[in-house]
């Protein structure tokens, strides 16, 4: 008989604007039931198993709340929590672990009544979800569907009585941080093959990741940081050193290059001492136990007994005979629980510090700065002034990311280093050196140059997910296609994402989904805003770096992992809304003050095709223009009889007035061309494609002893094909033609001028060159001049 279901799993939470109510999130559930409460219910009094129930629940919501979990429902005595659902920090996975844990351990220590001692059996599962925003804001049943959901539910019963199982994508999400053994394949109902399943036991002590890969393109900032260092050691004056990027960029790599590469200023040895700061530290001091630990030599997991002889050889000489034994044992506490009762310990270590560097140089390094409690930011903040003020020879040298905010006022000798992405010709070294010390093929680094945006760690992700050659030689086996976007790549981008708010998640959310560069109007007809709103909020974004503009104007995301990470966040029926949008605003033409920027230009069977620009204050103006009596560049290269070469200088005179490139991109702002690649659809001739370009066969070519080819009547359209648009007739594949309504909307078809019979061509100057406009009669229908 299971326990009735109490609560609603309702938690506080900030409203976030968002206005698709829906996302496709990778999240982490956790499923915790109760060990026999179908025999515990029938041995205790009904008010007795309600007062248990409460407990149990109330403990359970508890740990939840302080892992920052949602609890989607509760199922009988069993209850179900999310971690991801309203926001991620990429480390969802390691706080449902935790919490298991820690349920676990509450339930241990909790005296329940009636004396009743309670075991539960957790599982977490990590894998993707539908989840309701709303309904993940405020707590309750049905926030999430998804097969990870019934996985939880469904590998807890494989844990024993008080432990915590995990599934292989959880297993990985936390590996290094937890200790974890496997155990034997789980037969699950509804799967058709086993499941792998680990048991988690504890959080692990973090040792420290070993970065020995190759590191190429750092030489500016190696030679900065090694000035500053060697100049505090010189000077006695202590420099704070901080190298700040974002995730993958570099920072620990680069931390451990420098220790290798400062071993000694003018012939004195440097001592250094390097702490690696985990995520969600319970042990506020648990960097300067690793401190200590690197200054006495010290491997994890020694015995006490074999610790207090190295702590006392360290402090010999550093501190008067009189206090050696109270200092070691002080620094024994620390060792042992680094916890908020170690401030003795702490202040130990930061006098042997300050001792060390009276005698020879030292530097003080601490990696992920920025996931340390504020009790790591007072111990460094004291050192650094207490050094400053005797003049030692001492320096600190912090990693974190750029938008770390420091609660302390900023040391007067503090300089800040900002690791930038690498180049592409460092970003393909750095790939081949991957590709071949792994063993897999080096040809595999031109596909992956534009997947890692210049960042070493996206690259050595993207590297692992390379599939090895066959052990005879061949090639792997299977179609040659673009690596799946990494899990632990996907787990920083999603973190990044949800840094933003929901107007700015929004827009970043819709302009992933374009194949072309990004603009206001485009972005405002897909969400159905205001172009002013968005164009504030696309300035925003450009702030923060998460935009950056196109070479051919507009804006683009400028991390590709992001992109694919945000356009795969929005579900189906989003996607193909729209695309629905974007059509509609296509077909309705330019004449909009939605519509945009400039659209295409083109000339089609011996026309020519002017565009209107709408501007944001709702002035027409043609795309170029021409004097009366006088030829535009499309118009005499679309003439009979020019030669070859006009072709090129008919496309470039017809896209005078809009930005460079934007030619080859048929001024691809125009919310025609912004199509989502995911549903490209093709369109008809003088409008953008779904690739974001003109449609191309349009433009006049060279055929034969020097004249331009025309089409006739034959239309053409483009789809995209392998990222990049592909030129197919009307008629010959699956895209088609505007109707000639829709198509005649877009554009104002201008006849060519042709010379009357008998007139004859005027002279031109003694040079033998025909001057501009000579000869020939004002067009058919004047060109509009240009609005003052």
């Amino acid at each position: 008989m299971p326990l009735s279901t109490v609560g609603t799993g309702r938690e506080d939470a900030t409203a976030t604007p968002w206005p698709v109510p829906q996302e496709r999130r990778t999240l982490t559930v956790l499923f915790a039931d109760i060990v026999g409460s179908t025999g515990l219910t029938e041995r205790l009094d009904p008010e007795d198993v309600r007062a248990v129930q409460f407990a149990y629940f109330d403990t359970v919501a508890g740990v939840l709340r302080r892992w920052q979990g949602t609890v989607e429902k509760y199922v009988g005595d069993a209850v179900m929590a999310l971690f991801g659902a309203r926001t991620s920090d990429g480390l969802d996975g390691y706080r449902a672990v935790r919490a298991a844990l820690e349920i676990q351990a509450a339930l241990d220590r909790r005296t329940l009544p009636g004396g009743v001692t309670l075991r539960v059996r957790v599982g977490v599962a990590t894998g993707e979800a539908v989840v309701d925003l709303a309904a993940a804001r405020d707590g309750g049943h049905g926030m999430a569907s998804g097969a990870v959901l019934t996985t939880a539910a469904r590998i807890q019963e494989y844990a024993p009585a008080g432990g915590v199982v995990v599934c292989a994508a959880t297993h990985r999400a936390t590996a290094g941080l937890v200790d974890q053994h496997a155990l034997a394949p789980a037969s699950l109902t509804g799967k058709a093959l086993p499941v792998d399943v680990w048991r988690v036991t504890r959080p692990t002590r973090h040792l420290p990741v070993r970065h020995d890969g190759p590191l190429i393109g750092r030489r500016r900032e190696v030679a900065t940081v090694l000035d500053q260092l060697t100049r505090a050691v010189r000077e006695h004056r202590p420099r704070w050193v901080a190298l700040t990027g974002p995730d993958g960029i570099g920072r620990s790599r680069l931390l451990a290059e420098l220790r290798h590469r400062l071993p000694e200023v003018d012939g004195r040895a440097v001592r250094w001492a390097v702490a690696h700061c985990p995520p969600y530290p319970e042990q506020v001091f648990g960097p300067v136990a690793q401190l200590l630990r690197d200054l006495a030599g010290l491997p994890a997991g020694d015995p006490p007994v074999a610790v207090r002889p190295r702590l006392a050889a360290l402090v010999d000489g550093l501190v008067p005979a009189g206090q050696v034994g109270p200092t070691v044992a002080a620094l024994a506490a620390l060792l042992d629980a680094p916890d908020r009762s170690a401030v003795a310990g702490a202040a130990a270590v930061r006098r042997i510090l300050l001792a060390l560097a009276a005698r020879r140089p030292v530097v003080v390094g601490v990696d992920d700065l920025d996931r340390a409690a504020p009790q790591l930011g007072h111990f460094l903040h004291a050192l650094f002034a207490a050094a400053t003020d005797r003049g030692l020879p001492l320096a600190v040298l912090a990693t974190h990311r750029p938008d770390r905010t420091d609660p302390l006022p900023a040391p007067a000798g503090r300089h800040r280093v900002a690791l930038a992405p690498l180049g592409a010709l460092h970003t393909g070294r750095l790939l081949r050196r991957l590709l071949v010390g792994s063993g897999r093929p080096a040809a595999a680094a031109a596909r992956l140059l534009p997947l890692v945006a210049g960042r070493p760690g996206h690259a050595a992700a993207y590297v692992e997910a390379v599939p090895r050659p066959h052990p005879d030689g061949g090639p792997p086996a299977g179609p040659v296609v673009e690596p799946a976007l990494p899990e632990s790549l996907r787990r920083r981008a999603a973190a990044r994402l949800d840094r933003c708010d929901g107007v700015h998640r929004a827009v970043l959310m819709a302009a992933a989904t374009l194949d072309v560069p990004v603009t206001a109007p485009a972005v405002a007809v897909l969400l159905g805003w205001a172009p002013e709103r968005v164009a504030g909020a696309l300035r925003r974004l450009t702030d923060a770096g998460l935009l950056t503009p196109s070479a051919r104007g507009g804006l683009v995301v400028a991390d590709p992992v992001l992109r694919r990470c945000a356009s795969d966040r929005l579900p189906r029926s989003v996607r193909a809304d729209f695309t629905r949008r974007a059509a509609s605003a296509g077909q309705a033409g330019t004449g909009t003050a939605r519509a945009g920027t400039a659209g295409p230009v083109g000339t089609v069977a011996g026309r020519v095709a002017v565009t209107w620009r709408v501007g944001v204050s709702g002035r027409v103006t043609p795309a170029h223009r021409a004097a009366p009596g006088q030829q535009t560049g499309a118009t005499r290269a679309a003439a009979p009889g020019r030669r070859a070469g006009s072709a090129g200088r008919a496309h470039r005179a017809g896209s005078a007035g809009q930005r460079p490139g934007a030619g080859r991109a048929a001024a691809a702002a125009g919310v025609a061309g912004h199509l989502p690649r995911s549903l490209a659809t093709g369109v008809g001739t003088g409008h953008a494609t779904a690739g974001g370009g003109p449609d191309r066969e349009s433009r006049p070519r060279a055929a034969g002893a020097g004249t331009a080819r025309r089409h006739g009547p034959r239309l053409w359209s483009g789809h995209a094909e392998g990222g990049r648009p592909a030129w197919t007739p009307a008629g010959a594949g699956r895209p088609t033609a505007l109707p000639g309504r829709a198509a005649r909307r877009l554009a104002v078809v201008v006849p060519l001028p042709t010379r009357p019979a008998g007139v004859r061509a005027v002279q031109g100057p003694p040079t033998g060159r025909r001057r501009r406009g000579k000869g020939l009669p004002p067009p058919a229908v004047p060109l509009p001049a240009r609005a003052a």
